[in-house]
C-alpha cells in the first residue's frame, strides 16, 4: 500500500531550502516534538532550535531549522524559519567552537543578557553538530 504523500515547503528569508511531497515531517516545537503525515489537523505552531526530520520515499533527510513557525494542513506543511540549514551547510569546526565559547560563557555566570545569549548559541552549536553526525558526547566539568 502506497503511503500518502503531502508537500513540505521550509523557507527562510533568504531561501527555498526544501519543497517535495513526502510521506511524515517530525519537527521540534516549543512543547516538544510534534509528527505530521497526509491528512493532519490544521495547525500553527511555533518551532524551537532543532533536527527537522522528513521521509522521503523509505529515505530520511534532516535540515536544522532555527526558530519560525510551521503551518500544518491535510495537505502541506509550511515552516517559515530564521534559518535552516541541510547536512553539507554545517561548518563541524565552527560549530564546535561556538559550542566551546557558549559553555566558557555560562561557567563564568556573566550578566543574565550574557547567559541567555550563551544558552542559544549553545542550543544552536549542537544542533548544528547534530545534524552533522558529530556524537553528542557530555562536557567534562
Amino acid at each position: 500500500m502506497a503511503t500518502k504523500k503531502f508537500r513540505l515547503k521550509i523557507v527562510t528569508p533568504t531561501r527555498l531550502t526544501v519543497d517535495k511531497d513526502v510521506s511524515m515531517v517530525i519537527m521540534q516545537t516549543i512543547d516538544g516534538q510534534i509528527g505530521v503525515q497526509a491528512g493532519h489537523i490544521p495547525v500553527v505552531t511555533v518551532l524551537d532550535h532543532g533536527v527537522l526530520r522528513y521521509y522521503d520515499d523509505e529515505k530520511i533527510e534532516q535540515v536544522a531549522v532555527f526558530g519560525g513557525y510551521a503551518e500544518i494542513n491535510q495537505k502541506e506543511v509550511i515552516v517559515l524559519a530564521e534559518t535552516a540549514e541541510r547536512p553539507e551547510d554545517i561548518d563541524v569546526e565552527r560549530a564546535r567552537q561556538a559550542k566551546e565559547r557558549a559553555n566558557r560563557y555560562l561557567a563564568e555566570q556573566r550578566a543574565e543578557m550574557d547567559t541567555m545569549r550563551a544558552k542559544v548559541a549553545l542550543r544552536k552549536s549542537l544542533v548544528r553538530l547534530e545534524l552533522s553526525g558529530q556524537p553528542l558526547t557530555p562536557d567534562k566539568k
